[in-house]
């Protein structure tokens, strides 16, 4: 299926020629490899699906993100619903439509040269089915993104704590990212991002302990959902996703984010408390959370006013969304106590501000 596939999204006569398998995805539902292509100079033709790619060359390479799920699925926690199928099949339909329409914007030239710069694997075609069915399979072709220079990788960096340097650069991908997604209308992808969202996760959610938490489940979610300032959120910004391009002049590295599967709508608050709690761990994430807080809303600033955006009240956005921050660590300790409950990512203090949310309802 897979060559088919490709055969049909390449242009006619290019060769191409399989590298490695870079990683399976989640449960066995397909693979992510890297691909040779043997012709740079020839156009990529348009296909059924992405009549707006007919003018981009290939490069010499591509990632092929391959989705063929298997007949019977294993899941690491032993989650082997129909809701998490579906899901999970949803989340691809939902990543291919944030290529096809929004990556390029994130990916604007002109943006760069502001340095309100949120860096994407580019696109280059693909196939999906518009919605989730029994004989479902998909095919994403996107920039190896090793090829222009982003090759660091979070395990290559010291646990438990990501040096500042990185967390900084995460922070500003986030903020850029944000911001230019605030002037846009959105509605090709997720009205809700992230992946732990309550709407998706009602086994989740019925397999947690009665508690004041899970009777306010539902108000929080609302509570998050009802921001005035909504963004694209890109759904699991935690450090594995991002890729890094080192300075020669040891600088804040550079980031380009992977895996936007859960890409939606949403307030940039949700994406920031689940990156730093992807960076920091128990202590030091109480210790340092307010700096990095700070941080991410000096450059979410910085890039609005390099954006100018005429409907956006910075003042009052930062406001909703520093008040959103309990709110967005109730949601996520909610999904893993009913998903994980011996996580790591559960700690005394977002304990602490999940108490926070709970008290302001």
């Amino acid at each position: 299926m897979l060559e088919m596939q490709l055969r049909q999204l390449l242009p006619k006569g290019a060769q191409y020629t399989k590298i490695e398998t870079i990683q399976s995805l989640w449960s066995g539902y397909g693979e992510i490899s890297r691909y040779a292509i043997d012709d740079l100079h020839m156009p990529h033709l348009a296909n059924c699906n992405d009549a707006s790619i007919n003018s981009k060359q290939l490069p010499s390479t591509l990632i092929v993100k391959y989705i063929h799920p298997p007949a019977t699925s294993v899941h690491p926690k032993g989650w082997n619903t129909s809701t998490s199928h579906q899901r999970k099949l949803s989340s691809y339909v939902n990543e291919w439509q944030f290529y096809r329409w929004y990556a390029e914007i994130a990916n604007d030239v002109n943006l760069a040269v502001s340095s309100t710069y949120s860096k994407v694997p580019q696109y280059y075609g693909g196939y999906c089915p518009d919605k989730a069915h029994q004989n479902f399979n998909a095919c994403l072709l996107m920039e190896d993104l090793d090829a222009v220079g982003f090759v660091g990788r979070a395990n290559m960096i010291d646990k438990p704590v990501a040096n500042h340097s990185t967390i900084m650069a995460g922070i500003t991908w986030l903020a850029n990212f944000h911001a230019v997604f605030l002037q846009h209308e959105i509605t090709k992808v997720w009205k809700i991002g992230t992946y732990w969202h309550l709407a998706t996760r009602p086994d989740e959610w019925k397999a947690m302990p009665e508690s004041a938490l899970k009777h306010a489940a539902s108000r929080i979610d609302k509570t998050l959902n009802a921001a005035k300032y909504q963004t694209l959120v890109h759904g699991d910004a935690k450090l594995a996703n991002f890729c890094f391009k080192v300075s020669t002049d040891h600088s804040e590295p550079q980031l380009a984010a992977v895996d936007f599967q859960y890409v939606g709508q949403g307030a940039g608050t949700k994406d920031l408390v689940y990156f730093l709690g992807s960076c920091l761990y128990h202590d030091d994430l109480a210790r340092y959370f307010s700096g990095y807080v700070d941080a991410y809303f000096a450059a979410l600033s910085t890039s609005l006013e390099n954006l100018k955006p005429s409907n956006i009240d910075v003042n009052a956005l930062e406001q909703e969304w520093r008040a959103l921050i309990p709110f967005a660590f109730a949601d996520f300790e909610r999904f893993l106590i009913g998903w994980s409950p011996r996580h790591a990512k559960r700690c005394a203090f977002s304990a602490e501000q999940t108490v926070s949310a709970l008290q302001q309802l």
